[in-house]
């Protein structure tokens, strides 16, 4: 097993570790739309959250030697399933149309910093 922490996460002293490598996996934590190396969240509601977390998530990836191509399950959290199709519409920026990784998708209630959404993956290294 190999422990990953971003640069931007290592002063935050986060109770987990940005990503962990075991053999030619990497999980990737559940990351919200925290501007980089804060707790505040970005502004711009759910797209605004959906695509800092993704930017928070392609940050820690490339840290990995990695990129969005990697990744092969995305896991999304989201506290109001009807901000689906605002989230759906930052997402799909972030991957090749024909490349989709696969996905599972819950609502829930009380994230952390009172976060619209949380989204975690798994990528797989070449």
């Amino acid at each position: 097993m190999q422990v990953f922490n971003a640069p931007e996460a290592e002063g935050l002293r986060l109770p987990f570790s940005s990503a962990v490598r075991v053999g030619e996996l990497l999980f990737v934590s559940g990351a919200i739309g925290n501007r980089p190396g804060t707790l505040t969240l970005a502004g711009g509601g759910t797209a605004g959250e959906a695509r800092q977390a993704m930017e928070n998530i392609g940050a820690t990836l490339k840290h990995c030697g990695l990129g969005f191509a990697d990744v092969v399950k995305v896991t999304v959290m989201l506290a109001d399933m009807s901000e689906w199709a605002a989230f759906n519409a930052v997402y799909v920026e972030y991957f090749a149309p024909n490349a989709l990784p696969a996905r599972s998708a819950f609502g829930c209630n009380g994230l952390a910093l009172g976060a619209r959404l949380e989204i975690e993956c798994v990528a797989r290294f070449p």
